[in-house]
């Protein structure tokens, strides 16, 4: 297993947790993903295997947030 915090900006309210969270848990080869909105931060831990980071933070961007990268 990885682990890997990443930068997020726009995230400012519950639906912004709920959004990242919720789309990101979907993805195969996630075992767990926690957003800190006074952060501004995004820790997931998954399998490198069966889902590159590049997948993840495309999850994230789609959902209308930045990544730092």
């Amino acid at each position: 297993m990885k682990e890997s915090t990443l930068n997020v900006t726009g995230m400012s309210c519950q639906h912004c947790v709920q959004a990242v969270e919720g789309n990101v848990s979907q993805l195969d080869g996630v075992e767990s993903v926690k957003v800190h909105l006074e952060e501004s931060t995004v820790d997931v831990r998954f399998e490198e295997g069966k889902v590159p980071l590049a997948e993840i933070i495309e999850t994230i961007e789609d959902q209308g947030y930045d990544v730092a990268k």
